[in-house]
C-alpha cells in the first residue's frame, strides 16, 4: 500500500494565485494547486480552499475573486505566499507584489501574471475540512503572445507545477501526441 500522502500521486499539480477582497479592504493573495475547470457552459473552474484559512473568510465576505496563473520564475513568491497568513500581512505589500485593475470586476489581478480569470462565487460544497469554490468566469486576460486557442506556448512561457513543500515542475515543452 501507498505509504504517502494520497493526492501526492496526483501531482504536480498547476499552481494558480488567487487575489481576494477581504474584510479588512485588503486584498490577499492565496496559492492554490487544487483547482480545475469544471464546465464550459457555464465556464467555471473549482478551487478548494481550507475552512480555517483567511482566503475562505473573505470569498463569504466578497464573492468576487481573480484567479491567477504566475510563471513558473514566481517559484519563490509562491511559495511565500502559501506560508504566510493574511489575516496578520497584507501579503502584496510584504511581498512586493503589484496588483492591476481587472475589466469586469473589483478585485484586481496580479501583475506579471501569464493569465487572469475574472471570477463570481458560482456554488460552494463543503467536502471534509476544505469548500470547494465553483466560480463562473466572467473575464479571460492573457499576457500578450504567451497563448494561442489551444493554450500556452510552453516555448516561450511556463507555469508553475506544485508537486510537495517547496517543491514545483516546469512542463515539457515537447509535446505527445497520442496515435490515432
Amino acid at each position: 500500500m501507498y505509504e504517502g500522502k494520497f493526492y501526492r500521486l496526483l501531482h504536480p499539480r498547476p499552481t494558480v494565485v488567487i487575489v481576494t477582497k477581504c474584510p479588512n479592504g485588503r486584498f490577499n493573495l492565496m496559492p492554490a494547486s487544487w483547482n480545475t475547470p469544471v464546465s464550459e457552459e457555464p465556464p467555471t473552474i473549482a478551487v478548494a480552499v481550507d475552512k480555517e484559512s483567511y482566503t475562505h473568510q473573505c470569498l463569504r465576505h466578497y464573492k468576487y475573486a481573480t484567479i491567477n496563473v504566475p510563471p513558473i520564475d514566481a517559484a519563490d513568491l509562491i511559495y511565500k505566499l502559501g506560508t504566510t497568513s493574511g489575516r496578520e500581512v497584507d501579503k502584496a505589500a510584504q511581498f512586493g507584489v503589484k496588483l492591476e485593475p481587472s475589466s469586469k470586476i473589483d478585485v484586481p489581478r496580479m501583475s506579471g501574471a501569464l493569465a487572469a480569470y475574472e471570477a463570481e462565487v458560482y456554488k460552494e460544497v463543503e467536502v471534509g475540512e476544505v469548500v470547494l469554490y465553483i466560480f463562473r468566469v466572467l473575464d479571460v486576460w492573457t499576457a500578450p503572445g504567451v497563448a494561442d486557442q489551444w493554450g500556452f506556448d510552453f516555448k516561450k512561457v511556463n507555469i508553475p507545477l506544485h508537486g510537495a513543500g517547496r517543491a514545483f515542475y516546469r512542463v515539457d515543452p515537447r509535446p505527445v501526441f497520442a496515435k490515432k
